[in-house]
């Protein structure tokens, strides 16, 4: 049983990476452009985004699942929502202090993948592309490599 929850966990954090890119292309980029606008507004960076407020849209499905898979006892449920859990972690390691550096940690990543997350995500801010946060295309990564720290930092949101 406990393998079958592993692969729960593991199966729900693949899976997130394709409801994200759904969810950032067709909803953020839609009709809740007005929360998620601010975010490509880069001259006006401030602490606080008004598109913030999807770590609450997207931390409640996680939060009711917990809640409903220990009542009345632990089930598969709560699973699921653990799985939610750690890609939203993985999320706000990775988008907030990874490539946007709102925290002082991560600034000396040079893992060619890293760095070709960097610019998939630079390409997004420029002309929409790449709207999941894992998955990197190749060309992206092959781009990183050739290219120096100086290049690259100078090259990043």
């Amino acid at each position: 049983m406990v393998l079958f929850y592993i692969l729960i966990v593991i199966a729900t954090f693949v899976v997130m990476e394709g409801i994200t890119w759904f969810t950032h292309k067709y909803v953020m980029h839609g009709f809740l452009w007005v929360l998620h606008e601010d975010h490509h507004d880069l001259v006006n960076e401030t602490t606080f985004e008004k598109n913030d407020a999807f770590f609450i849209i997207f931390a409640t499905p996680s939060i009711l699942l917990f809640y409903y898979g220990i009542n009345p006892a632990l089930n598969f449920m709560f699973f699921i929502g653990l799985g939610i859990f750690f890609y939203g972690m993985a999320y706000f390691l990775v988008h907030d202090v990874f490539i946007h550096h709102r925290f002082n940690w991560l600034n000396n990543v040079s893992h060619p993948y890293m760095r070709g997350l960097w610019l998939a995500h630079k390409s997004h801010h420029k002309g929409g592309k790449c709207f999941g946060m894992l998955y990197v295309p190749y060309k992206f990564i092959k781009e990183a490599k050739s290219m120096t720290d100086k290049e690259l930092k100078g090259s990043l949101i």
